[in-house]
């Protein structure tokens, strides 16, 4: 009897053609829809549609159902996202989405339906030798998803499979294309599901506030810290000699604090909320690779974990580190774990800005 799989299907050409790619590896396919909006409302976002869902499954040939989970994103994504925002942080919804949504709910389907198995078209890969299940980078380098999967557990691993993980993204459109699946046309969504119109237009109640240079003079006014991330140019509406940027968000003087680009360096970050696929991190201070945003390149660091607090010395300096994005470790390819940044460290000498300057501990060495 074959393997039954529950593929996570959004209609996007990288779930499509990972359920096609288990069909054709002799895998008895079932694929379902994690609604994650109103039921009342329209049966379509930016990041996945039922219809195009539906249709794919038709395509393929394999059965579909549909699952609202739309309670599910709101408390556990949406709301804390935002109360983030509010509190001048600029989180990273995807990586709580997969670990606390995503997966946790396509594992509790697939027990329902007495299936072992789940797959994703997430670009990563699991390595399943020697006894442990590693995650890896997906093969293509400008597509690879790992970074938001650093939340999964060795239990959740050892049951996921990325099958597009292998591929690059244009062998996955050109397959798609050749079997004339519709989904090798869709367009690629690149927002943020829940907030089309910005993260600012669902906190519209944030107040105004100062905004101010690193000794703290006043410069102008904001319209509220959700309209602000670290490394931002452009919207500050002030004139200056030299192009100003933000350095930091300062929810305790609701302040957005802007300098120069060579203000935007951190020599190291302070993470909380740490998780480790292994259950733990490594001994003692450890080298790795640290990852601070998804589409920035990871650099080699030296971290020191005490508690659920992990203290990382670049090897350096880094731009644009922001509180409330994650931070991602590598060794080579592997994900070891990661945590959301709590603070930047600025390079010796420089003042700080807002929480930028606050790490609440030395760094390793330190």
């Amino acid at each position: 009897m074959a393997d039954r799989v529950l593929v996570g299907l959004s209609g996007g050409v990288d779930s499509t053609v990972a359920a096609l790619l288990l069909r054709e590896a002799g895998y008895e396919v079932h694929g379902l829809t994690l609604w994650l909006w109103s039921p009342d409302g329209p049966w379509e976002n930016l990041c996945c549609s039922v219809d195009t869902a539906a249709l794919a499954a038709r395509e393929l040939g394999i059965p579909h159902e549909v699952v609202q989970a739309g309670a599910e994103f709101r408390a556990l994504v949406v709301e804390p996202a935002l109360a983030a925002y509010r509190a001048g942080q600029t989180p990273n919804p995807c990586a709580v989405c997969n670990r606390d949504v995503r997966f946790k709910l396509l594992l509790r389907e697939a027990e329902r339906r007495g299936i072992e198995l789940v797959a994703t078209g997430h670009h990563a890969r699991v390595d399943r030798a020697g006894g442990r299940v590693r995650l890896l980078r997906g093969r293509d380098p400008g597509k690879d998803q790992s970074y938001f999967l650093y939340g999964l557990s060795q239990g959740e691993l050892r049951r996921a499979l990325f099958p597009v993980g292998e591929k690059t993204k244009g062998e996955v459109r050109a397959l798609a294309r050749a079997l004339g699946l519709t989904a090798a046309e869709l367009r690629e969504s690149q927002d943020l599901c829940f907030a089309p119109e910005g993260i600012a237009a669902l906190v519209p109640d944030a107040p105004p506030g100062p905004i101010v240079d690193l000794r703290g003079r006043v410069l102008g006014e904001h319209r509220g810290l959700p309209h602000y991330t670290v490394g931002q140019r452009r919207g500050l509406g002030l004139s200056s000699p030299e192009p100003l940027y933000v350095v930091a968000l300062d929810p305790e003087r609701n302040a957005v604090v802007v300098g120069p680009e060579s203000a935007l360096s951190a020599s190291g970050l302070v993470a909380e909320d740490l998780h480790w696929i292994e259950g733990g991190p490594p001994a003692g201070e450890f080298p790795c690779q640290v990852q601070v945003r998804y589409r920035s390149p990871a650099v080699p660091a030296g971290v020191r974990v005490e508690g659920d607090r992990a203290w990382v010395r670049f090897a350096r300096p880094v731009r644009a580190v922001t509180p409330g994005q994650a931070a991602v470790f590598y060794r080579g390819e592997e994900v070891l774990g990661g945590g959301v940044i709590r603070s930047a460290t600025p390079p010796p000498g420089r003042p700080s800005g807002g929480d930028r300057g606050r790490p609440g501990a030395p760094p390793p060495g330190g």
